[in-house]
């Protein structure tokens, strides 16, 4: 083989051009290496990024295209309480709220738990591969969906749980870490716009759905065909806007596990989170049902679940606005407490107007609860080329908790609603969640000498 001549080094190398805004906003020192085979061929270029464009049309259309990933998928998965109700009442009548329960835990876990894959895959290049296969496995799952015959739970699952779990993983956590390719300084605040898709999704699909199950003229099966199409439209539009800016992350252990079990605050958010994932959806996916138990009347519960994940969307915006001054960790101490609190609180409620304030109240703590997430995980880092990892980390664990969370809560329910045992139960673990962030922030404030994290 032929000695390397000696390297080339170019510094201070920046470009300034004003058609392409994205460029405008970059300083890079590239250092460039050949070979004379490669000299006139190939250049092997390593680029330090010491400025995000923190704006810019082609940051802004990716937001957009993040968005509807984030409206259509986890969306979807937060209108999960409109089949529930339906499932228990008219569809899967065979079937206990605990087996039902299932196909809601099965979506939460491969939603999640697949970050873990899908964060080192997104690191390493692959985020246009990752969301095509999300929109062909979404719509895959859905239409399969509309065509399973009643009472037959297996098709269901497989269809509704596994494929649409499987999708939804594919996407979530490259729609919230393509974010970190254009802003630093506003990331919060950006996360917490892509995040509100979902919010805003879950405010749209439980009343899409509702009106189209319980429309005697369409019914079960049209309604999810349309509601497949819908979707499937959007996350097309979705695939067509969105663009990658920073280069692949390559190298490395794909998944350095000792080396995070040794960063002891990440180590604590992480065994944290997976508890916060017993109580996260309680509410969500048993509110409707609730509010019909409780003598509201079906359209009054059919929109208490948009109207919560209205208030949601209010909930996941509003910190990012708050975060780079108070320091995303320490709000997301309040809000995670705050939704515990809450949640607990759920066997109080009665009457149509308790329910919808109690919608209210909740969807603005968890909102916020959930939108802090991603801002968490980046306080508690050093280097952020292994944002998408660590953030896919945290959730597969979580993810695999998800699993079983929604089955657990739904044993406790019983076919006698037992309310109080599964509130609690959903309650008191978001509050413990709280308290070990606090624990990791007190270990933090004093690595990095400052309270604002």
């Amino acid at each position: 083989m032929d000695p390397l001549p000696p390297r080339a080094d170019v510094k201070d190398a920046e470009k300034n051009d004003e058609s392409t805004t994205s460029a405008s906003a970059f300083s890079a020192e590239v250092r460039v290496a050949t070979t004379p085979k490669q000299a006139g061929e190939t250049f092997a270029v390593a680029v330090t990024i010491s400025e995000l464009p923190e704006g810019g049309f082609r940051a802004w259309t990716t937001i957009a295209g993040a968005w509807l990933v984030q409206f259509v998928n986890f969306g979807y998965v937060n209108a999960f309480g409109a089949y529930q109700d339906y499932y228990v009442r008219k569809y899967l009548t065979q079937s206990s709220p605990s087996d039902i329960g299932w196909i809601g835990g099965v979506q939460i876990c491969f939603t999640f738990s697949m970050g873990v894959v899908t964060g080192r895959l997104f690191d390493a290049g692959y985020f246009y591969w990752l969301n095509i296969s999300n929109l062909l496995l979404f719509a895959l799952g859905i239409f399969m969906l509309s065509l399973s015959h009643e009472n037959s739970y297996y098709q269901v699952f497989l269809s509704h749980g596994v494929a649409f779990g499987l999708a939804s993983g594919l996407s979530y956590i490259p729609s919230l870490g393509i974010v970190g390719h254009y802003f630093k300084r506003k990331r919060p605040l950006a996360v917490g716009i892509v995040s509100s898709g979902s919010a805003l999704g879950a405010v749209i699909q439980p009343i899409m759905l509702n009106h189209l199950l319980n429309n005697e003229k369409i019914g079960f099966h049209i309604g999810v065909r349309i509601s497949a199409a819908f979707n499937v439209f959007l996350l097309v539009i979705a695939n067509c806007i969105m663009r990658t800016s920073l280069p692949p992350h390559k190298g490395g252990h794909p998944f350095p596990v000792k080396k995070y079990a040794k960063d002891v605050p990440y180590a604590i958010a992480v065994i944290s989170g997976m508890l916060f994932f017993l109580g996260l959806f309680f509410v969500v996916f048993y509110v409707q049902l609730y509010a019909v138990v409780h003598g509201v009347s079906n359209k009054m519960a059919f929109y208490s679940l948009a109207v919560l994940n209205a208030a949601s969307l209010v909930g996941r915006l509003l910190p990012g606005n708050f975060a780079p001054r108070f320091g995303p960790l320490n709000m997301s101490i309040i809000f995670m407490i705050a939704n515990g609190i809450v949640t607990a609180c759920m066997p109080i409620v009665r009457g149509t107007g308790g329910v919808l304030v109690y919608a209210i109240v909740y969807g603005l703590v968890s909102g916020g609860s959930i939108a802090l997430t991603p801002a968490l995980i980046l306080t508690l880092m050093d280097d952020p080329k292994e944002y998408g990892t660590r953030l896919g980390i945290f959730f597969f664990f979580g993810g695999l908790i998800g699993l079983v969370a929604t089955p657990i809560s739904g044993a406790l329910l019983t076919d006698q609603y037992h309310w109080v045992a599964a509130s609690v139960f959903a309650g008191v673990f978001c509050i413990v969640t709280g308290f070990g962030y606090l624990i990791s922030r007190t270990i933090i404030a004093k690595k990095k000498g400052t309270h604002v994290l």
